[in-house]
């Protein structure tokens, strides 16, 4: 069996990838910015020739480079932010070969995902946030996709998908500014200042879908996570019932679980 745990920022999925490692010990778990066989979220996804070029104009880092470095067909999968460097604009130079926000045109895309999903044939993994978020996220806000169209690239996934074993553990927030405000108190800096939740609201009222409508702000951001919710667990429940579990945000008992 393997589990993907989903839902929004700040609904506890890390808290649940601990409860779950601890019930199965022997369990690998892939986080954001890990090689994952699924997700390429905070990693590059470049071809050779880019890499080669990335390696000789970061000589100085080439062998930690190398470390963090993964072969998969034309492409180099590089987990760029687990690389700890002072080298001036490293991590925004490898940010662009990242496959989300728009970056890669559609079909390409999609045929990046689809392909990741087919080869994957692994057991006894936790993956987090791996089959929504950054999906969901890129096609709403960078590509002002539909609910249709992501539920038809979803259609797809879980054709791709239909015979290989795994749960979905989805954390459902009924008070969304309530779990936004708790993790934007854990991640301030040691004088208190926010770190994580201006790049956020940055991230949301920079992006194309934000800017073609003219909005906003904390509150706008908020009703685009509900949307989005409402989004994903209408795809959860259509296309993949008999593999889904809804838990209450941090609220759920160990006898659900």
């Amino acid at each position: 069996m393997n589990y993907f745990v989903e839902g929004l920022q700040g609904s506890g999925k890390s808290t649940l990838i601990k409860n779950l490692s601890m019930k199965y010990p022997a369990y690998t778990v892939f986080r954001e910015g890990d090689y994952s066989p699924v997700e390429l979220a905070w990693c590059t996804f470049m071809t050779k020739d880019r890499y080669a070029e990335i390696l000789e104009k970061y000589r100085d880092i080439r062998s930690t480079i190398e470390e963090k470095s993964h072969v998969e067909g034309d492409h180099v999968i590089v987990c760029y932010t687990q690389i700890k460097t002072d080298i001036p604009g490293f991590y925004k130079d490898l940010e662009q070969y990242e496959i989300y926000n728009g970056r890669l045109a559609f079909d390409e895309f999609k045929r990046t995902i689809f392909e990741r999903y087919n080869n994957w044939n692994g057991d006894d993994t936790i993956f987090e946030c791996s089959l929504f978020q950054n999906i969901v996220e890129d096609m709403i806000l960078y590509r002002n996709a539909s609910d249709q169209e992501i539920m038809d690239f979803y259609k797809e996934l879980a054709d791709i998908v239909k015979d290989k074993p795994f749960r979905i553990f989805y954390l459902k927030t009924e008070n969304i500014a309530e779990n936004i405000n708790v993790i934007r108190k854990e991640r301030c800096d040691e004088n208190g200042n926010e770190m994580w939740f201006p790049l956020m609201l940055k991230f949301f009222d920079e992006s194309p879908f934000a800017r073609s409508r003219g909005i906003y702000g904390e509150e706008e951001l908020y009703k685009h996570f509900s949307h989005r919710q409402e989004l994903e667990l209408y795809i959860c429940r259509e296309l993949f019932p008999d593999k889904l579990t809804v838990l209450k945000s941090k609220e759920y008992s160990d006898q659900e679980l």
